[in-house]
């Protein structure tokens, strides 16, 4: 369907439905962003870095960029190392804290979290040491937006406001079910599936090179 020469609007549902199916699954970046957005802690920082971050990776990808990353096993091999140790990391971190309920309620009651900077170093670590990342967003967009010939910029589109939406309500929406976390054991068990999504994301990483 296209309203307009330049307006396709197909190419725009098709993209914002790829890059939802892609974006809402349970992982490092928004097991994080939820956990910053239920703390309240660098919100709209942290959700900045995601979306632009998604952004540029989806220009990339729809730009050719995918082409680069399909024949470069080197990197995504060097990559994928480094993701999983800084995975592996956070995953033991957030264990910590899941045995450690006096964290728990000091956190709760407004005891100081980790820095802006920490949490922008994080999130930048969770989103580009992640292969997935790459071949999701560069590869898989890249190569679905090819096929839309001129209208794949419409395409791009459509991703970035699949990705724009999704952070925004992840990060910012995360505060309504801040009542579920008032006490310790919410926490306990938060951190704690944090903790297994990263741990075996990053065992995946590992076992599959």
């Amino acid at each position: 369907m296209v309203l307009h020469p330049h307006l396709d609007v197909g190419a725009v549902a098709a993209g914002f439905g790829t890059g939802l199916s892609l974006i809402v699954a349970i992982g490092a970046q928004n097991s994080f962003v939820l956990r910053q957005g239920l703390r309240r802690e660098h919100v709209a920082t942290i959700v900045t870095v995601c979306v632009t971050s998604d952004l540029v990776l989806i220009v990339s990808g729809v730009a050719g960029l995918g082409v680069l990353v399909r024949t470069s096993p080197t990197a995504l091999a060097v990559i994928a190392w480094a993701g999983a140790a800084f995975l592996i990391g956070y995953a033991l971190t957030a264990v910590r804290r899941a045995l450690r309920p006096g964290v728990l309620v000091a956190a709760e009651a407004g005891a100081s979290g980790p820095t802006r900077r920490g949490s922008l170093l994080t999130c930048m670590g969770l989103t580009w040491l992640n292969p997935h990342v790459y071949l999701d967003t560069v590869l898989l967009l890249g190569s679905i937006s090819a096929g839309y010939g001129t209208g794949r910029w419409m395409f791009a589109v459509g991703a970035g406001a699949a990705s724009t939406l999704w952070f925004c309500g992840l990060g910012f929406g995360a505060r309504l079910a801040r009542p579920v976390f008032a006490r310790p054991g919410s926490w306990r068990v938060l951190d704690g599936v944090i903790a297994a999504t990263m741990l075996l994301i990053g065992i995946k990483l590992l076992t599959s090179r």
